[in-house]
């Protein structure tokens, strides 16, 4: 333990002496050489940090995919292949696949519909407030939660989980969530994720909607606009760069998403997504070239929703 705090001691004086160094010779070099070399030195501490943590890692877990489990023999594209033809593998794409569409879709509706509908509302700050606690909780906290939400017990015992309590209660047989048949246990974890960015896509929107100017509000309520019409001509168009937002924001989070298959299930029972299954190539089967392509897939993956965005975020600019 000690050997490891002098490393990382050693390391930021390290940092701190050669950083002193270049803001010393920027403080002594004159005239339009001087701009360049604090240019210079400003950047170049972020870009050496760009690349030790980010391109060197990247290049590198590229190249690992191309190889076997224990990085000894090149194997081109046989572990993409197996990705796409091993059954358990298409499982975890389609899973993936399933709380990219639904997630940032469910959250964002509905924390457009809970902002519209409390707008200018008495209780507005309360309301909000309660929709957005699931936002300060750890997606393992709240994962815990929804377990016991979900818990089950065989018909003739008494009921603990509150889903099932309820079910009990109006007369209908509980459920074991967590071993439906899948998709639809994924169905019960992607209700977590949602629970969570809802908050999320409320607060965002809900800022949106107030920064529509009320000059626009009043001339639309003049022309007869109310209720869904006002929303869908005047509403929807003005908050359309935050509902960009917040849908690729959700969606990229989403991506990664790994803690709360972790805690619920484990990825077991049909329920495990590419972030999972790369933790478990990677660091329990110890194959490294199988979990380096998942996690290249990951990066692949989230391409367009950026893309996406970009793309929205100019057409919104140039109109």
């Amino acid at each position: 333990m000690g050997a490891k705090f002098g490393l990382m001691f050693g390391a930021i004086g390290l940092f701190g002496f050669v950083f002193a160094g270049i803001l010393l010779l920027a403080s002594r070099v004159r005239g339009r050489a001087a701009e360049r070399v604090q240019t210079g030195s400003f950047l170049m501490p972020a870009l050496l940090f760009l690349a030790v943590g980010l391109v060197y890692p990247a290049v590198r877990t590229l190249f690992e995919s191309f190889r076997d489990a224990d990085s000894s023999r090149f194997v081109g594209i046989d572990n993409y292949r197996s990705i796409f033809t091993e059954p358990d593998l298409l499982i975890v794409v389609r899973n993936t696949m399933v709380w990219v569409v639904l997630v940032p879709v469910a959250a964002t509706s509905i924390g457009l519909v809970y902002a519209v509908l409390v707008d200018r509302a008495r209780a507005e700050a309360l309301a909000k407030t309660l929709l957005f606690l699931p936002m300060a909780i750890s997606f393992v906290g709240a994962s815990i939660i929804w377990k016991f939400v979900y818990e089950y017990r065989p018909s003739r015992r008494p009921q603990i989980g509150l889903l099932n309590e309820v079910l009990v209660r109006v007369g209908l047989p509980p459920q074991n969530f967590v071993l439906l048949d899948s998709p639809l246990n994924t169905m019960a974890l992607v209700v977590v994720l949602v629970w969570i960015q809802t908050g999320f896509a409320m607060t965002i929107l809900s800022a949106a909607i107030k920064a529509i100017p009320d000059d626009i509000v009043d001339a639309a309520r003049l022309d007869g606009a109310h209720g869904i019409r006002m929303f869908r001509r005047i509403t929807l168009p003005s908050i359309r760069p935050a509902v960009i937002v917040v849908i690729t924001a959700i969606g990229i989070g989403t991506m990664k998403i790994f803690d709360i298959v972790r805690t619920m299930t484990g990825g077991n029972f049909d329920t495990s997504v590419v972030a999972n299954e790369f933790y478990n190539q990677s660091f329990i089967y110890n194959n490294s070239g199988l979990g380096s392509a998942l996690a290249v897939l990951l990066f692949v993956l989230v391409i367009p929703i950026v893309a996406f965005n970009a793309r929205q975020l100019r057409r919104t600019v140039e109109t």
